[in-house]
């Protein structure tokens, strides 16, 4: 039977005489630490976190001892001592969540939560409260001015339960609120995708750092995060290929994607820069083409069109080039047939030419039969 301290950086539970934990965080003097209570009941080792408060961890404990020895052992629901904001704090200063690529998105998905959950026991918290999240989530309104999206609740009511999960794993809480709980029915499939002419015009009216990024998209299918942290190490100009690593892609798995002449000769007029990235301005790193794509957009007379629309065109391109589907999944990045299916417009054109053929043959044939 003892107190724990939590390690305030990796979360391991070290013994009160402790002055530091193992990974090297000294914690001795640090006046917010969270406490652990330990015991054993019928041979089996039992652990509880109490919080930030030692009295209330020696308090727990005794009471512990005292019901174990009357056999009256009661085991106090952990959900009843936590808080949505203390479980929010402790996932975002994880290592492993500091380390996922979509760690930003998960920041913006907990301040929404936060919004409604904030100060609210884990207990508390129902399936109905999260329908009724979902539910207010859909009237309100985006930073585009527009309705949230099916898939933006969905990515962050994903974030609570994994938040949840990983809570329950550690012991920190116990029964989840997600049982039963589907996801919203996102319809977000876009089918647009730019035409020839209008992939000229755009080009003509983009600054030159922004024409080289929609080039590299309109014809490699790369994700725009993919292509404003490309590295001139990952670019092989004699054979014309990009070599893509793990840790540059988002599905983490290493991709080879050959390029037009065109491209090649954009990249060999390009400067270099002693960052190593390929697309800047001024010597530093772009991050953002946000407004210089809306605003080329703009003055092509260009609607309804977004980046991410670019990567679509060059898949649809490729297939309607007659190219099979594995090698355009192998470039592209598509794990999945279904994924990737959502990446291909048939148009009514491509409809007609079914039958273009046919209706003549079958015209001819009946005027010999009569």
């Amino acid at each position: 039977m003892a107190l724990l301290i939590e390690c305030p950086q990796c979360k391991m539970r070290n013994s009160m005489k402790a002055a530091s934990c193992k990974c090297g965080m000294y914690f001795k003097k640090l006046a917010h630490k969270n406490y652990w209570i330990e015991f054993y009941l019928d041979g089996v080792r039992k652990r509880e976190r109490i919080g930030p408060s030692k009295a209330a961890a020696e308090q727990r404990l005794r009471v512990v001892l005292k019901m174990r020895t009357e056999g009256r052992f009661i085991n106090i629901n952990k959900n009843m001592r936590v808080t949505f904001d203390e479980i929010s704090s402790w996932y975002l200063e994880l290592p492993q969540i500091k380390a996922k690529k979509s760690y930003v998105r998960d920041i913006y998905s907990i301040r929404e939560l936060e919004k409604f959950f904030s100060g609210k026991v884990i207990k508390d918290i129902t399936i109905n409260q999260i329908e009724a999240y979902r539910q207010k989530r859909l009237n309100e309104m985006s930073y585009r001015k527009q309705k949230v999206c099916p898939a933006t609740i969905n990515r962050e009511v994903a974030c609570f339960r994994h938040m949840l999960n990983l809570a329950a794993q550690e012991g920190t809480i116990e029964d989840l609120p997600f049982k039963g709980l589907k996801a919203l029915k996102e319809n977000n499939i876009r089918d647009r995708v730019l035409s020839d002419e209008e992939f000229r015009c755009l080009i003509a009216n983009c600054p030159p750092h922004t024409a080289a990024i929609v080039k590299m998209a309109y014809y490699t299918a790369m994700r725009q995060g993919e292509i404003l942290n490309l590295k001139w190490g990952r670019i092989d100009l004699k054979n014309a290929l990009i070599r893509l690593k793990p840790e540059d892609t988002k599905s983490n798995e290493a991709r080879t994607i050959p390029l037009y002449a065109e491209i090649v000769r954009t990249l060999q007029a390009m400067p270099r820069s002693i960052t190593g990235r390929v697309f800047t301005e001024n010597g530093r790193p772009l991050t953002d083409i946000k407004k210089s794509f809306k605003a080329a957009c703009k003055r092509s007379g260009i609607e309804n069109f977004t980046f991410h629309d670019l990567r679509h065109t060059a898949i649809n391109n490729w297939r309607l080039q007659g190219h099979d589907f594995f090698r355009i999944m192998a470039v592209s990045g598509h794990r999945t047939m279904e994924v990737f299916k959502r990446y291909n417009t048939v148009s009514e054109e491509e409809l007609k030419m079914l039958v273009s053929g046919s209706i003549d043959t079958y015209m001819d044939t009946n005027e010999k039969i009569g």
